[in-house]
């Protein structure tokens, strides 16, 4: 289990603005909590430090870019113990933008954004079940997302501090 980093109001006030909007300035963000915008620098060198901040990532739109699919494949792995070795393969395929080892009835749950159904059908037949040690898979394909956010910390009121 991960150490868990106590964090401070300021800290969780930071984070909980930059995680809404990452290209927010840190000036900006100083001035709508009452502080220098040095002391939001500083607070944010050291979420990046301990390991809480990972970086910063832009947001696009897939389906405007031409990938209108996405779904996600339940993998079924023959042994446990090929994971790895699976994992690492999977990890060469540009189309899974995330993997999950999970329990349950999958091994591995990933999702998978692709241009069209006729891709993937190829991504599944010819990378993914081509994998050594994947047993079988099982398809879901998303209709629609509804929500998409970061998770929502337990901070205060600006005037309450």
């Amino acid at each position: 289990m991960a150490k868990i980093h106590e964090l401070d109001d300021l800290d969780r006030q930071i984070l909980s603005i930059l995680m809404t909007d990452a290209k927010m300035a840190y000036t900006d963000i100083a001035k709508q909590l009452q502080v220098s915008g040095g002391t939001v620098h500083v607070r944010m060198k050291k979420l990046e430090e301990v390991g809480i901040v990972k970086g910063a990532r832009l947001e696009v739109d897939e389906a405007k870019l031409g990938y209108d699919i996405i779904s996600f494949i339940g993998i079924f792995l023959e042994k446990s113990s090929l994971y790895e070795d699976v994992i690492r393969q999977i990890n060469q395929i540009p189309e899974v933008v995330n993997a999950y080892y999970t329990t349950g009835n999958y091994s591995i749950f990933t999702k998978i954004i692709c241009k069209d159904t006729d891709d993937l059908r190829k991504l599944l037949s010819e990378k993914i079940q081509a994998i050594s040690g994947i047993q079988r898979t099982e398809t879901l394909i998303a209709l629609e997302e509804r929500i998409d956010r970061p998770i929502s910390l337990d901070v205060k009121n600006t005037q309450d501090r």
